[in-house]
């Protein structure tokens, strides 16, 4: 696709007994290929556009982004500069982007990210970071937004005799990274299950405007593309042969806040279903964010009266495969498996059952905003904080410093049938409250949030205006230690002069956050 640039010498290959990733490459052309990750890496060059698999950690290359960073430390060790702009489906596993951080290696990251050390480089302005939908990654990457993707490293579990690629634990952007990359750098995984294959869903027949057509999926189980990655054997410049599981999701028993949110949730279906806007056993297709309060959601789910529910998410948690396993869950489509350490072991042992109920597509169907409007998606996501009026910011604490990213929430969130947002009504110990004035930072408009859920109560904000949102919201989900304020700030809104469609007292719209990085709580006294 693009002009080739001028490579090193290929290294040299011995011969060698058969290893397991041997044993996965099934195609000559790419067993001449298999070399060492830091032989790999030489391929890439400062000032680079490498773009690298992984979402929410599964899927990560475990071999050669070690060796990237070890490469740029030495780099610098010599005076040398090395910075690249890393490009990926979602979050990667935390030690790769904390290696490559750690070395000032990265100058620009997209689309999102979950890492502390990366994370301070963003605040501090060490690194550019664009935090864009994940629906949008593909589409802007091929109108060249980021210019060319000089090198892609993609972990797979495997090549078909017919030169294939056997997806691995997450698919993500891979598909586009495959596609448009000049140069392609395979990590072959063996510790991934042979039986994984078959599990995903590869479409090929996404495109730009003005040639793109309608996606033919109407069921979350439907089966629209094929098992397999397909690329030209010649830009793939290196294979890399690990053995090595995904990292783990770090997750913690519901607590009793979580449990709280969970059965207001539970309650709300009840109440959807008793109205006649819910099938009664069914509901509709299920998306989650990552998290407690989400497994906890799903945890009271299989105790519910519902059976043959569907899920159309981004990932696939813990909490997930036990309502596989207990058959609450009919199918699951994802992008990624998010799984403790458990839930690996489980799914690993347990892929022949799982393969008939669960499948991974690549981000830009599964997070496509025409198949989540026309499934009818429940969109149940987590935020940082929510202002009286349902504006939502879930990505910048005190309205300026990232967390993580947008991710896929806005995704559902505008497109869905429902769109929930879930929080505990405070942090740090009730120093801040997560119902406010005014966020000082908007991710999600009050049009695209129907429902705030906090331990405290349920708010549904459908067909209120603002001034009926605002009582709704303070009333019911925040925190009894900051209702008093809140309503008081509402009440002498609502009475100034020309106060408006949405009253606010400008001066006062922030007084929560002011006061939290002055004295480091929210708390008026």
């Amino acid at each position: 696709m693009y002009a080739a640039l001028s490579s090193p010498a290929a290294p040299s290959v011995e011969s060698v007994a058969v290893t397991p990733a041997e044993a996965r490459v099934r195609h000559e052309t790419y067993r001449k290929k298999i070399v060492s990750a830091q032989d790999a890496v030489q391929w890439i060059r400062p000032g680079d556009t490498v773009a690298i698999s992984g979402f929410a950690s599964a899927g990560t290359p475990k071999a050669v982004t070690p060796a990237l960073a070890e490469h740029i430390r030495r780099t610098r060790a010599t005076g040398g500069d090395f910075r690249i702009n890393l490009l990926t489906g979602a979050s990667v596993a935390s030690d790769t982007e904390r290696m490559l951080a750690d070395v000032d290696g990265i100058a620009l990251r997209m689309p999102y990210q979950a890492e502390p050390t990366a994370r301070g480089r963003i605040n501090e302005g060490r690194m550019d970071y664009v935090d864009i939908h994940l629906s949008h990654v593909a589409q802007q990457v091929w109108e060249g937004y980021y210019g060319h993707i000089d090198v892609a490293v993609v972990e797979i579990s495997g090549i078909t005799e017919t030169g294939e690629l056997i997806p691995a634990t997450s698919i993500g952007n891979n598909k586009t990274w495959l596609d448009v990359a000049e140069k392609v750098i395979l990590e072959v995984n063996s510790w991934i299950p042979a039986a994984m294959d078959g599990v995903h869903d590869v479409y090929y027949g996404t495109a730009l405007p003005p040639n793109r057509r309608p996606i033919d999926l109407t069921d979350v189980e439907d089966r629209i593309g094929q098992p397999y990655f397909r690329i030209d054997p010649e830009r793939v410049v290196a294979v890399v042969e690990t053995d090595r599981s995904d990292s783990a999701t770090a997750l913690t028993a519901p607590d009793a806040t979580s449990r709280a949110i969970a059965d207001h949730v539970l309650d709300f279906f009840a109440h959807e279903v008793a109205a006649g806007r819910l099938p009664a056993d069914t509901l509709l297709p299920l998306q989650s964010g990552v998290g407690n309060v989400a497994n906890a959601v799903l945890a009271g789910l299989d105790s519910g009266p519902y059976r043959g529910l569907t899920c159309y998410s981004e990932v696939i948690q813990d909490g997930m495969l036990d309502l596989v396993k207990h058959g609450t869950v009919r199918f699951a489509s994802a992008t990624s498996l998010a799984l403790s350490e458990a839930g690996l072991n489980d799914f690993v042992e347990n892929i022949d059952f799982y393969r008939d109920h669960i499948m991974l597509r690549p981000q830009e169907i599964s997070n496509h905003p025409e198949i989540v409007r026309r499934l009818g998606i429940i969109a149940m996501n987590g935020m940082l904080e929510a202002d009286v009026y349902g504006n939502v910011n879930s990505t910048h604490v005190m309205g300026t410093r990232i967390m993580n990213g947008i991710g896929g929430s806005g995704d559902f969130a505008r497109n869905g049938y429902l769109s929930m947002f879930l929080s505990p009504s405070t942090a740090r110990d009730g120093a801040i409250s997560s119902i406010v004035p005014m966020v000082p930072h908007v991710d999600h408009t009050e049009h695209d949030v129907q429902v705030i859920v906090t331990e405290q109560g349920l708010a549904d904000l459908r067909a209120l205006s603002p001034r009926r949102r605002s009582r709704v919201v303070v009333e019911r989900c925040a925190h009894p230690d900051y209702r008093a304020e809140l309503l008081d700030y509402i009440e002498r809104a609502e009475a100034t002069p020309g106060a408006g469609h949405t009253p606010h007292l400008l001066g006062e719209a922030f007084s929560f956050h002011e006061r939290y990085q002055r004295t480091g709580t929210m708390h008026a006294s």
